[in-house]
């Protein structure tokens, strides 16, 4: 059974969420982009965060450690995910969260790894008003959790480089597979179904920031040890190629 999630007065009355944003404050980074952009954090070696203290402070303390050697602007829009994860003035937070995105979309996307760039797009479909935008954040939501579930279980049931069958891809370029409700296997090494999709979030990323953004995790997905990758190297019709 699925766990709802608290309502807003639950919220309100839970210690612990209150504990968890005690000595919270908004960054003032309005107008401080270009400084922020060009000083480097210095705190010895990266080291990625796993969870998160319920000490707001000693949990951006990790974070800055986790950003050693990186801007200044990716920690503080960090930051402000964090206190927007925290419900601490969530609306002004995302208020500059959405004027740095709008200033410097270009920079995060360079300089923010896609744990980050997942972490942005849930905080616009958890808080933008427009309801579009909620959409399509959450599609990078679902393109990354989807990738993260299914190499997980490669993980787990140790399939983790698979030999490929030769046999069953050129069964694929004969036949239809059926997978279930209607569904079937690519045809790999020819499939138009991903070049299609390219070109609609494409599409996309010509109307807008977060279309912009979607792409972008797409596109960085082709190039790391995912599904998408490894059909790619299968793949050799160029008119149907998506990357």
């Amino acid at each position: 059974m699925v766990k709802r999630d608290k309502a807003r007065w639950e919220k309100f009355f839970s210690l612990k969420r209150h504990r968890r944003r005690a000595g919270a404050a908004l960054p003032e980074i309005d107008g401080q982009y270009e400084a922020l952009k060009s000083t480097l954090i210095e705190a010895g070696e990266a080291r990625q965060t796993r969870g998160s203290s319920d000490d707001l402070q000693s949990h951006l303390d990790a974070l800055r450690s986790e950003f050693s050697g990186q801007p200044e602007l990716v920690f503080e829009h960090a930051k402000l995910i964090v206190l927007m994860r925290r419900d601490f003035k969530a609306d002004e937070a995302f208020a500059a969260f959405r004027r740095m995105w709008e200033a410097e979309a270009e920079f995060l996307l360079e300089h923010l790894n896609l744990r980050w760039v997942v972490a942005a797009t849930d905080s616009f479909a958890d808080h933008d008003p427009d309801r579009a935008n909620r959409a399509m954040a959450l599609s990078v939501s679902m393109m990354v959790n989807t990738m993260k579930t299914y190499e997980s279980e490669r993980y787990i049931t140790d399939v983790s480089a698979p030999p490929v069958n030769e046999e069953k891809v050129a069964h694929l370029q004969e036949y239809l597979v059926p997978i279930f409700s209607g569904l079937s296997m690519l045809t790999v090494g020819t499939d138009d179904t991903l070049r299609n999709l390219r070109w609609r979030i494409d599409r996309q990323a010509k109307d807008s920031a977060l279309g912009r953004i979607v792409q972008h995790v797409f596109l960085r997905l082709q190039d790391e040890d995912t599904a998408f990758a490894r059909m790619r190297r299968l793949h050799h019709r160029g008119r149907t190629a998506w990357w």
